[in-house]
Formats: structure tokens, sequence, C-alpha cells
């Protein structure tokens, strides 16, 4: 039997990517964190494409895109994204990416790039992706689509959390404004907004924990069909 393909959209923090990567384990499917990606092409923007005045050249950066490789490695269990070769885990997640993701995810021509790679890797089945748009535009046909969401307060709590883990430098005030401008950005723009598809089944995780909301969405494979 052909292996399910499971889209988890939703808001910023609210671990779409740490539970699709558990729910991928338990499911012996592969997990693909697709905001990995656009973070990954933000930081090759910040790093190679940035003009005069200090901002992104986004012409610069499609004009870019031959030079830009992304993979995922597994590395104990885990997939890692390399860019051009380099392990770049650490560093998409630091707040100047943060900053700018939303800008270049927003871009018609980048979303443009990523797309024809994520179908693929979802053509043969057993696969989880993560992200704003994978129920509605990148894998509309998924056998199976979720949508979280949760407070902001608490994805506040989450992102500074995650941070301080990572050991970068932040403060919760800065955190939270970032994550409203990005809630904003995200679903107001014009290419593939983020929005709940309408056979999505939505889960509010705010005063829920990880693991439960792991086990809510377990729940719902279960009774609809035997792949757990």
């Amino acid at each position: 039997m052909k292996k399910p393909v499971i889209a988890i959209d939703g808001f910023s923090s609210t671990g779409k990517s740490s539970i699709s990567k558990i729910i991928a384990e338990k499911l012996g499917i592969v997990h693909l964190d697709t905001g990995a990606l656009y973070r990954g092409i933000t930081w090759f923007a910040l790093q190679n494409c940035i003009n005069e005045d200090g901002k992104i050249d986004l012409p610069e950066l499609f004009k870019s895109f031959h030079l830009i490789e992304l993979e995922f490695k597994r590395e104990d269990e885990e997939l890692i994204l390399y860019l051009n070769h380099i392990n770049v885990s650490k560093e998409i997640r630091t707040n100047e990416v943060s900053d700018n993701v939303s800008l270049i995810a927003k871009q018609k021509e980048v979303r443009d790039f990523l797309l024809d790679a994520q179908r693929l890797i979802a053509k043969n089945g057993g696969v989880i992706m993560d992200g704003r748009d994978i129920g509605t535009v990148v894998l509309p046909d998924a056998d199976f689509k979720f949508f979280l969401t949760a407070s902001i307060d608490e994805r506040t709590k989450r992102r500074y959390s995650e941070l301080l883990s990572l050991g970068i430098e932040a403060d919760e005030i800065s955190v939270k404004e970032n994550l409203i401008k990005r809630d904003r950005i995200d679903s107001e723009r014009e290419i593939s907004p983020l929005r709940q598809a309408e056979d999505a089944i939505v889960i509010d995780n705010t005063n829920l924990t990880k693991r439960q909301t792991i086990e809510s969405i377990l729940q719902y494979l279960t009774k609809i069909n035997n792949f757990y």
C-alpha cells in the first residue's frame, strides 16, 4: 500500500517542523521542512545579494538561482539542510534571516523555483511536508491536511525559547513583533498566502504540549485509515 502524503500548514512557532519530524519517524515516512528551504534562500541572499543600501537585491537573487543548491542530508536520524554543501541549519534560524524570510517567501520567482522540487519529493508518497501553502498550493491533493494555530503569546514564548536554546540573543518583545509582522506578510501576500485549506483539520495547540498535538494528529490518521 502506498504510504500517505501529509500536509501540515500553520502559523510560525506552532511546532509544525518538530511535530512533523516526529510523526514522520513514527510512520516511517520522510519529513521535509519547506520553511528551511525558504530560510536557506534567504541566508544565501543575505550573504551574496545585498545592494548599496544594505537591503536584499531581489533581481540579483533571481539571477543567482543557478548558483543555489539546496539538499537535505540525514544525520543522526535528522534531515539537515545543506546549502552548496555547507550545513546551514543554525545560520537559517538567526534573527536576521527571520526578519527577511517573509520578503523572500512572497516572491513568485522563489516559490516557482522551489515548487517542482517539493512536488517531486511527494510524487511517490510516504512524505510529510510542513509550511504555509502545502495543502493549498504545493500538495493540494495530499491524503491528509492539518492546520496548526496557537495564540501569539504562546508562540512568542516558544520562539524565544528556541532562539535561546540555539545560543542566539533575543528579547521577547522583538520576537513577538517579528511574529506579528510575519503573520501579516504571510497572510496578505499575493502569491500563495498562508491560509487554511477547506478540507484541513484545524488544531489549536495553545494549551497542548507537543506530545499532545502529535497524539491528536495520529488519532485522526488512525481514525480515517490504519496508517499508525
